[in-house]
């Protein structure tokens, strides 16, 4: 006569089993699911909706339409303006965007005080030559932002000196800026970059080759007070460029015309954030002035409040020299 063994089972152990394998399916049904973007789509919707958005601002502009009001003050004082160039340009790209990425996470600098009619909006275009060149990545949709900039340099807008203006649009990942495009409106001159895979064909990155002269880029605003301390600690032969528009800055430099961009004031990050995806893709560096790389995660301030430094070489350098113009801040 055979016998045999029964096998009892803890009524906890199964308990546990059942649990740990669901936590398991669970986790891979969750990836299965979670939106995710093709990095190419968006950096070719990025490129279609600045120059929409520079249309707009091109032909308010000359239509004279600009309808200027004050928007608030600097913290030193002066002036910012709102114009309607600002406004159109911020609904072709914030909804253009919203209606080609469902769920995509915006910061724009303007917000529209009434609902703003978008049926005429359409989606953007996805299919760009250049781009299409270039290997796809794909990522999760909840870790990626848009930071838009519809109207960079606003005063000399109204002012009539359109060679500073642009749109600019950035695209972070995890709060790191890896897509940039800056687009000139009047000059139809659209630069962009996306870190680690490449950048658009009107960039010329020069020889890493001595120059006789330092150049540095500042605005028209402070031009002055800038001189006067990169003299002292650059030294005394070295050119200002005073110019308007963050984004108009940064293109000097990432052409040559210019070092380096110095800033010694508050700055918001969608001034900067495209600007820094180029000079990121090109080995270069923005920085504040202590040298901090800059978080542009959405839930953060969009105050950069310690300066700022675009260089395409010897950032360390820069910085070095600038330290006192850093500490000047903290006082």
């Amino acid at each position: 006569m055979s016998s045999g063994r029964i096998l009892r089972l803890n009524p906890l152990g199964i308990l546990v089993v059942a649990a740990i394998s669901g936590c398991i399916l669970l986790y891979f049904v969750h990836g299965w699911f979670t939106p995710k973007m093709s990095m190419k789509e968006v950096l070719a919707a990025s490129i279609t909706l600045a120059k929409r958005g520079g249309q707009r601002v091109k032909e308010i502009r000359e239509t004279n339409r600009l309808k200027e009001q004050e928007k608030g003050k600097t913290k030193e004082g002066a002036a910012e303006m709102l114009t309607e160039g600002d406004m159109q340009s911020h609904i072709q790209i914030m909804y253009g965007l919203a209606k080609t990425f469902p769920g995509l996470k915006v910061i724009s600098e303007e917000h529209e005080k009434q609902t703003a009619d978008t049926s005429k909006i359409t989606r953007a275009e996805i299919d760009d030559p250049e781009v299409a060149l270039l290997s796809d990545q794909y990522v999760n949709l909840k870790d990626v932002a848009v930071w838009i900039d519809p109207l960079d340099a606003t005063q000399e807008y109204t002012e009539d000196l359109t060679q500073y203006v642009t749109v600019m649009v950035c695209v972070v990942v995890g709060g790191q800026p890896v897509m940039g495009v800056i687009h000139k409106p009047f000059l139809q001159e659209t630069v962009w970059a996306w870190v680690g895979h490449g950048h658009s064909k009107n960039i010329r990155v020069e020889d890493d080759k001595e120059k006789e002269t330092t150049s540095i880029i500042v605005s028209r605003s402070h031009a002055g007070d800038v001189e006067a301390a990169a003299k002292e600690t650059i030294g005394q032969n070295i050119k200002v460029i005073p110019a308007g528009g963050a984004g108009y800055k940064t293109v000097e430099v990432i052409k040559g015309n210019a070092d380096a961009y110095v800033h010694k004031t508050l700055i918001k990050k969608w001034d900067i954030c495209a600007g820094n995806a180029i000079i990121k893709e090109l080995g270069g560096r923005m920085t504040d002035l202590f040298g901090h790389d800059i978080d542009y995660s959405p839930e953060k301030n969009v105050k950069n409040e310690g300066g700022l430094l675009a260089t395409t070489r010897d950032h360390d350098g820069y910085l070095k020299k600038l330290e006192s113009m850093a500490k000047s801040l903290k006082q």
